[in-house]
């Protein structure tokens, strides 16, 4: 039996209207055309390394084992910040060295990291603006043929973290952020889901307004506003059939709360 076709997935801030897309595609497809390529989305916004992790995270573990991730939101291209390559348990991850990997590396039970220094994997002329097109698709598209990681540079043992908001509790109260805003709206924070059913009457509060806990999108009201256990784990701020982040003007790093009642004292 011929062995599956391999899958690569792209993660980009490049958008669809130039060509830059299209062209890491076109050098994939010219050095491993057996490949899959799968746009994981290329809307991030420019330069937004947090914005690219969390999609990534997001998306890595509905993918299959072996499958290869090539992410490009480089707003240090062409400087000495470095390139990786990381086996985080059973896919591979490609990209800048600058944050954009540290949510999947974080979560892996075993990783490898490789920086990419050896320049017989990369394309003959390699571009100070384009590492995307000149390093990192050839990378990828050589690791689908079945070239070892370890060929590709020196082994490292760190990789840049994303600095991301710290929790903070006081008597009653968890206090989170705003870490992203998706299409819809819909404000992402740092609060754990878990949070909302292990907590004795616990209510979310964001900009002073409180947010009424539901089930599903579905049960808010029109207008109003909600908190759910999002599909990432964490709690979301949501108005049904409306946007949540258009509403409050929503930004990154906003507060959120999560108050606790105390708990009863027994007699």
């Amino acid at each position: 039996m011929a062995s599956p076709a391999p899958l690569i997935g792209l993660l980009t801030d490049f958008g669809t209207s130039d060509w830059y897309v299209a062209c890491l595609k076109g050098v994939i497809a010219a050095m491993c055309p057996r490949a899959r390529l799968i746009d994981l989305t290329h809307d991030i916004p420019p330069q937004d390394v947090t914005a690219g992790a969390w999609n990534l995270a997001a998306a890595a573990p509905w993918f299959p084992p072996r499958t290869i991730f090539a992410c490009v939101i480089d707003p240090g291209v062409g400087t000495v910040r470095p390139l990786l390559a990381a086996q985080a348990d059973e896919q591979i991850f490609i990209g800048p060295d600058n944050g954009l990997l540290s949510l999947v590396l974080a979560r892996a039970r075993r990783r490898t990291l490789i920086r990419l220094t050896n320049p017989a994997y990369w394309l003959k002329e390699v571009s100070q603006t384009f590492h995307g097109r000149d390093i990192v698709a050839p990378v990828a598209a050589h690791l689908a043929r079945g070239v070892r990681l370890a060929s590709l540079g020196v082994p490292v043992t760190r990789y840049q973290p994303l600095p991301l908001p710290v929790l903070r509790q006081t008597a009653g109260c968890l206090i989170g952020q705003v870490v992203y805003i998706d299409t819809f709206g819909n404000l992402i924070t740092n609060l754990p889901a878990a949070a909302l059913t292990s907590s004795r009457r616990p209510t979310v509060r964001y900009h002073r307004a409180p947010a009424r806990m539901v089930s599903s999108y579905g049960d808010g009201r029109s207008g109003e506003l909600i908190a759910v256990a999002g599909s990432l784990g964490y709690v979301e701020l949501a108005i049904p059939n409306a946007s949540a982040a258009a509403r409050y003007r929503a930004r990154r790093g906003d507060r959120v709360e999560l108050l606790v009642a105390p708990p009863r004292h027994r007699r």
